[in-house]
């Protein structure tokens, strides 16, 4: 096949799934699993800002999707947040601002644990990093990382909460972030003793170019499936 490049799509079983909330929503998804293997671990991803056209197809989820369940043996378990729309369809209700979203992530993970789905890490983006710090300590996570943390909904109280719940928290920053940089990064994560802040020289919030996306795969892998790290840029 050769280099791997922005729009490969490597081998993997595909499947539409809908989660359902608390709430009483549905919610329109993708899980996409490795070809010939059980996947070792999962990621559970959180987009961005639908407001702002953040969805599941947001291009480093989507090519997390494409990617590592071949490359790594992982589960990659995509979904539209209540009131979000991409080619799969629209997720029921409207947007909660973070708030009622809770019960999405929540879905989403009582969806991973029915399926047994292993080793569940939750990958939030921008808006996706506040539903994971705000609502995602459940003892199914094994931990989290975080694309662009702005920190906006997330406050204090709930970076000491996930101190307190003890997992893993990897925060990617880049460093032309229009909304927290990594010196600013660095400083706010000091309140959770198991945080890891990895700034990217050149990155910008949206990890556009091919070269950034490769290192958040990698990053992602070298947390969630150390085996498989570092991740090759060319397949057969």
């Amino acid at each position: 096949m050769g280099e791997i490049r922005a729009s490969t799509v490597l081998p993997a079983r595909r499947t539409d799934i809908e989660l359902r909330t608390a709430d009483g929503l549905t919610l329109v998804g993708e899980l996409a699993v490795p070809e010939d293997r059980p996947p070792v671990a999962t990621l559970i991803c959180l987009h961005p800002l639908p407001t702002h056209g953040g969805m599941m197809d947001s291009h480093v989820l989507r090519k997390a999707s494409y990617r590592l369940p071949a490359l790594a043996g992982l589960a990659v378990l995509r979904f539209n947040t209540r009131g979000t729309t991409s080619e799969r369809g629209t997720s029921e209700g409207e947007f909660g601002d973070g708030d009622s979203e809770r019960y999405d992530v929540a879905a989403a993970l009582e969806w991973a644990e029915y399926h047994d789905l292993p080793r569940a890490w939750l990958l939030g983006w921008s808006f996706g990093t506040e539903l994971a710090l705000k609502w995602g300590r459940d003892p199914l996570v094994e931990g989290a990382i975080l694309l662009s943390p702005p920190l906006h909904r997330a406050t204090d109280a709930d970076l000491d909460a996930w101190a307190e719940f003890g997992r893993p928290l990897v925060a990617l920053v880049p460093e032309r972030d229009d909304y927290l940089q990594p010196a600013e990064a660095r400083e706010r994560f000091k309140r959770v003793p198991q945080a890891e802040v990895v700034g990217v020289d050149d990155a910008k919030h949206l990890w556009v170019g091919e070269p950034y996306v490769r290192i958040v795969l990698n990053e992602i892998v070298r947390r969630v499936a150390p085996e498989a790290y570092p991740l090759p840029t060319d397949v057969e």
